[in-house]
């Protein structure tokens, strides 16, 4: 099981990463310390702080022509990450 699905690039965590704040898309049975170890593992920086939330599923419907198509949006976990000072995160480096 891979603990962290994707980093979160919007303009809002964007404008924290200044701070040292980075937000993750993760497992819906992670915790917090695993988030940790895995944030530590992964980027090599040391995590001081972990805070989660959990996010239900959203009603989504879609009328078609031939008739309404109803269901839910994904429920998600995200993870924000605060490292300790000094450190950073590049998400870019690959690119």
């Amino acid at each position: 099981m891979q603990i962290l699905k994707k980093p979160l690039i919007t303009e809002k965590i964007s404008a924290m990463n200044e701070q040292g704040v980075y937000g993750f898309m993760v497992e819906k049975t992670a915790t917090k310390p695993e988030i940790k170890r895995a944030v530590e593992k992964i980027y090599g920086v040391k995590v001081e702080a972990v805070r989660t939330m959990r996010y239900a599923g959203k009603p989504k419907t879609r009328y078609t022509k031939t008739k309404i198509v109803s269901g839910f949006s994904n429920a998600y976990k995200k993870a924000i990450v605060k490292v300790a000072e000094g450190e950073i995160i590049d998400f870019y480096g690959e690119i």
